[in-house]
């Protein structure tokens, strides 16, 4: 590649962080990571060593994959380069590996820190600061009392070991607490790890305010530096990838459609660990309106036919072809359509690299142009979910130079009723209201998209007039992908790069909308839903509070009524019915 080539792909590459690769035909050349993938490809065009020079005089083409966070793009480089051993990298020779946490398959679990996982243990990680996790792992077990030993130790005893006495461990071993209380103290860990940092920070919060009451201030001191740790570790240290007890493979499934051109990015991961990724393009037939689920129905058919299958296949849309999950089910691979999570944040990333295609040029002149409007830079785009009128929720997505701005995502529950336009027409409401008072911190957006037809778009437009926020909005009907204006109606080329736009914001709302109504269809219920006065937040802050439901029924009614939400009347039941 030469300079002219370097500067104009990277210019085609976002801002955002990831990994790239230069490639020689099949063979890839060198991986980095990049916190601005644009900035940082295209000084290459300029390299500052004769290594470098060379190996962009050998490449004939750059790829790349986005990630949400720096950490995500360190290990995936870590792994690319361990995989395809580029003749261009610095290679560690030891095969090093990041740390892992793993629950093991026992009847009772151990947790333990490890760089090679048990084959069936359910496995969080890989981290980048090992220093980190064991304070994490440490706290947990003096919190849990989840044991570390080794199953040789485990069995046969009948007294309990020294861990036990320094509070480490519940000795389970010996029965000093069941296996089903056991059980819930490692589902607390579990909590903790896919995100819940509550679960354990309270505790230590409590025991630390305890210990400076008691003018225990080194102890005190040590409990604030560990909370420290506790609270900061699921924004700064790692990215944790759960997988399921048994699963060892996991392919990642995001596809994104654009007219008659179709992109499917595929993430796949070992043992909890990122390693892979790829993206494909497909052709849909022409004249056809293959949806997302059709897409990636053909493309699981096709990709796997030749290759071995992963023992667990996480899906943006769940194909509605009988046979292929039929086939699928004969093999012994599970497809789950994630709606919160971990597992979500992955077909997040998926999604995220399918949407990322080549070079649009510049789809929102285009669209500013075809509209009439001035320049859009802004969109804000709205969907509504629910179940015939139950768990309804409506979805507001940001995009700001024709890409996701996550910071500017919101989602609001409505008022329960089975009336599409009724609740659009709240939803608009509710965001212009907000921005008219100012108490949306936001900028306002240049252009609204709902997703829907006409019916859709008048309620928006009446909650618009009624609160006078004066901004234009637009609707796209999935059906026919017809741009539906207040005074005209667009059909535009199914290969537009502006509708295209319109089809990333449009799906995106879809998407974050029904991830909010399965979080709230699916939420569990325990014991605590049968106690007056105790509803849904209620029950969330008692279970971040103390962790489980034994951990609410062990607490005094004092600890209780420190609890948000909870009185006297409402401890005191809380107390008789536990």
């Amino acid at each position: 590649m030469d300079v002219s080539e370097v500067r104009a792909r990277a210019s085609e590459f976002p801002r955002d962080p990831g990994v790239y690769q230069f490639h020689e035909g099949d063979t890839v050349l060198y991986v980095g990571k990049a916190v601005d993938l644009r900035s940082r490809v295209r000084s290459y065009a300029d390299p500052r060593s004769d290594r470098i020079r060379r190996m962009v005089a050998r490449a004939d083409r750059l790829d790349f994959a986005v990630t949400d966070t720096e950490t995500q793009a360190l290990l995936l480089e870590a792994n690319l380069i361990k995989r395809h051993q580029p003749r261009y990298n610095v290679r560690l020779k030891d095969d090093k590996s990041y740390p892992l946490v793993q629950l093991t398959a026992h009847p009772v679990p151990r947790i333990e820190v490890t760089r090679d996982p048990d084959e069936a243990a359910t496995v969080f990680g890989p981290f980048t600061d090992k220093g980190r996790v064991e304070v994490v792992v440490k706290a947990i077990r003096e919190t849990y009392g989840l044991r570390g030993c080794s199953d040789h130790k485990y069995a046969n005893r009948d007294r309990p070991c020294l861990d036990y006495e320094m509070g480490l461990c519940t000795a389970p071993c010996t029965g000093e607490i069941t296996e089903a209380s056991y059980g819930e103290d490692v589902e607390s860990a579990v909590r903790f790890f896919e995100g819940e940092t509550g679960v354990l920070s309270d505790p230590l919060r409590r025991e630390m305010e305890a210990a400076a009451q008691a003018q225990e201030f080194e102890r005190a001191a040590n409990l604030r530096d560990r909370l420290d740790v506790v609270e900061s570790f699921h924004g700064g240290g790692g990215e944790a990838v759960a997988s399921q007890s048994g699963e060892r493979a996991v392919d990642v499934l995001g596809a994104a459609v654009e007219g008659e051109k179709a992109t499917v990015a595929r993430l796949h991961s070992e043992r909890g660990q990122l390693v892979d990724r790829s993206r494909h393009r497909l052709d849909a037939p022409e004249g056809s309106e293959e949806g997302v689920a059709e897409v990636l129905a053909a493309f699981v058919a096709q990709y796997y036919a030749e290759r071995e299958l992963p023992d667990a296949l996480l899906l943006s849309e769940r194909p509605d072809d009988e046979e292929l999950l039929a086939w699928l089910d004969s093999e012994g691979v599970a497809v789950r359509v994630p709606g919160a999570g971990r597992e979500a944040k992955l077909v997040e990333l998926a999604l995220k690299n399918a949407r990322r295609g080549p070079a649009r040029g510049d789809e929102l002149g285009a669209l500013s142009d075809a509209l009439g409007l001035p320049r859009i830079e802004r969109i804000e785009g709205f969907d509504v979910s629910h179940a015939q009128g139950k768990s309804v929720v409506g979805s507001d997505v940001c995009f700001v130079g024709g890409s996701a701005e996550k910071s500017g995502y919101r989602r609001k529950k409505l008022t329960e009723r089975n009336d599409d336009y009724a609740n659009m027409r709240e939803l608009i409401r509710w965001r212009a209201e907000r921005a008219v008072s100012g108490r949306d911190d936001r900028p306002d957006p240049d252009l609204l998209l709902i997703d829907g037809g006409d019916g859709q778009l008048a309620a928006a437009q009446d909650a618009l007039d009624e609160v006078g926020w004066d901004v234009p909005a637009i609707a796209l009907a999935k059906d026919e992908e017809l741009v539906i204006t207040d005074s005209r109606v667009y059909d535009w080329p199914k290969d537009a790069p502006h509708l295209h736009v319109l089809q990333r914001v449009r799906d995106e709302a879809h998407r974050f909308a029904v991830q909010y109504h399965q979080t709230l269809r699916d939420d569990v219920k325990t014991v605590l839903d049968d106690v007056p006065g105790v509803g849904p937040e209620t029950r969330k802050r008692l279970l971040r509070r103390f962790g489980s439901v034994d951990g609410v029924r062990g607490a005094s009614v004092d600890d209780l009524r420190d609890v948000e939400g909870v009185g006297e009347k409402t401890a005191e039941a809380l107390k008789s019915r536990l």
